[in-house]
């Protein structure tokens, strides 16, 4: 038997739980109701650069690919892929040219091509608001790791001497699963990663940039595509 206390308490809170939702709505805000990822969590804000493109369902729930435009300090920017569940946007909307802000996690996934495993990179949107425009004030790009070393850092110079290094770097996700987050480290960041042993743990904080680049094909043919890897401006090993 359910004490009428507890029945009482659970609808208070479902009241409450729904009012905030509500007002959140007005707002302009979109949560998913999920556990916070405390190991894995970015935030990006940026310009809307493409319509939705439909990703893929679980559980009779779409997820759709959409592409931001994140500014640097350079005034370059960084093309950035999000994904973003159907229960979060109105995916019938096109809202190119507008900007927003999202909170969540890099994620990736292997797509087998051309008789290989690709690494698939894109922001795990949780939580979503539309903002009226940029702010040169607020951080646009900020992402903070907390994994495991799963290869050993490639560590390396350019022809002009600036050091650079490659981490590739596990992080824990729930249900025994794991993302495989490419890093690159510049200057002493990238002397000290070149230390780290397979297995370590690290902590990792920086921002996500894109990278185009040109890829072979057969005989002469070269495709351009598009790198997504975290520039490391702070790190720890533990």
């Amino acid at each position: 038997m359910v004490h009428k206390y507890y029945c009482t308490k659970y609808r208070a809170d479902a009241r409450k739980d729904m009012a905030v939702r509500q007002r959140r709505r007005r707002e302009n805000i979109y949560i998913m109701a999920d556990k916070v990822i405390e190991n894995n969590q970015v935030s990006i804000m940026g310009q809307i650069a493409s319509k939705f493109v439909f990703s893929h369902e679980v559980f009779g729930e779409g997820f759709y690919m959409l592409d931001i435009l994140v500014k640097r300090l350079s005034n370059s920017c960084d093309r950035i892929p999000v994904m973003i569940s159907e229960r979060l946007l109105d995916i019938t909307q096109d809202y190119q040219g507008e900007y927003i802000q999202i909170s969540g996690q890099f994620r990736s996934y292997n797509r087998h091509e051309e008789k290989k495993n690709r690494l698939v990179l894109s922001v795990f949107a949780r939580e979503i608001s539309f903002v009226e425009e940029e702010n040169d004030k607020m951080k646009t790009n900020q992402i903070f790791l907390d994994g495991y070393i799963c290869k050993m850092p490639v560590y390396r110079k350019t022809p002009l001497g600036r050091e650079i290094a490659d981490m590739l770097v596990a992080v824990n996700r729930p249900y025994g699963k794991s993302d495989y987050i490419p890093c690159i480290c510049w200057g002493r960041n990238a002397r000290f990663s070149s230390t780290f042993e397979v297995g370590g743990h690290v902590q990792v904080w920086g921002r996500i940039q894109s990278r185009d680049y040109m890829k072979k094909l057969d005989g002469d043919i070269t495709e351009r595509r598009t790198a997504y890897e975290v520039s490391v401006s702070k790190l720890e090993y533990m």
